[in-house]
């Protein structure tokens, strides 16, 4: 069986220049093959006489600091959308989920404990404002708010906050607030009759949710709540 060149060179003994120039004249198509080397070699400098710079080397020594950054970018694009596609495969899971809620009830259970394990975050809550003038009390399932605290906390007219290093707040998370490090908030409108309300997710990791990330997918997911709630309360929208 005819042996391999490659293999010859990597099984014989240290190798010479003039063995290398000898082989790439014999395999002309070798740095075809392997483009790659040619990032790690240093092209000689043509001399120009005294005074003379020759700039090529520059030129050269950017183009492969372009290329690495380049290189970074395509690294961090494919990153981020096997992150996306994870996360909507995550939130139609939650939304089937949501759909198939056969009461109120279970449908509060869904929205504050099977979300939190199918959206992989450690807790998620839903919480509604008292109505003005009352004081704030414990419903099963839900986290009561004071009035004004939604517009108070995501300010008047914004409809997501995303926070990347923060302590738990108990008014939102409750008994939970301790594990919570980042947290994603967004604004429920049930009905022009409901009180304001919102959908909270919270995690230990720090810089799970930051300002940079896309709120598409969680707001989409907040639509279909609202549309829920109002189903089983009879509300319009």
């Amino acid at each position: 069986m005819a042996q391999n060149p490659d293999d010859a060179i990597a099984a014989g003994p240290r190798i010479t220049a003039a063995q290398v120039v000898d082989y790439l004249k014999r395999h002309p198509n070798f740095l075809q093959h392997h483009p790659e080397l040619l990032d790690s070699q240093t092209p000689p400098a043509r001399a120009q006489g005294e005074g003379v710079v020759d700039l090529q080397q520059f030129m050269v020594d950017r183009l492969r600091r372009d290329l690495t950054r380049l290189r970074g970018l395509q690294d961090e694009l494919v990153a981020n959308s096997r992150d996306n596609l994870s996360t909507q495969d995550r939130i139609h899971k939650a939304i089937l989920a949501l759909l198939d809620a056969e009461t109120f009830e279970h449908l509060i259970e869904i929205v504050t404990t099977d979300l939190a394990m199918l959206l992989s975050v450690d807790v998620a809550a839903l919480c509604v404002e008292a109505a003005t003038g009352s004081a704030p009390r414990s419903v099963e399932g839900v986290q009561v708010l004071p009035s004004g605290f939604v517009d108070g906390l995501l300010g008047v007219g914004h409809e997501v906050l995303l926070r990347d290093d923060i302590e738990g707040d108990e008014t939102i998370f409750g008994p939970a607030a301790g594990l919570v490090r980042s947290d994603a908030l967004i604004r429920l409108t049930v009905g022009r009759s409901a009180p304001p309300a919102l959908l909270v997710f919270g995690t230990r990791h720090p810089g799970y949710f930051n300002a940079g990330q896309g709120t598409e997918l969680l707001s989409f997911l907040a639509r279909v709540i609202e549309h829920c709630l109002r189903l089983w309360l009879g509300l319009k929208a």
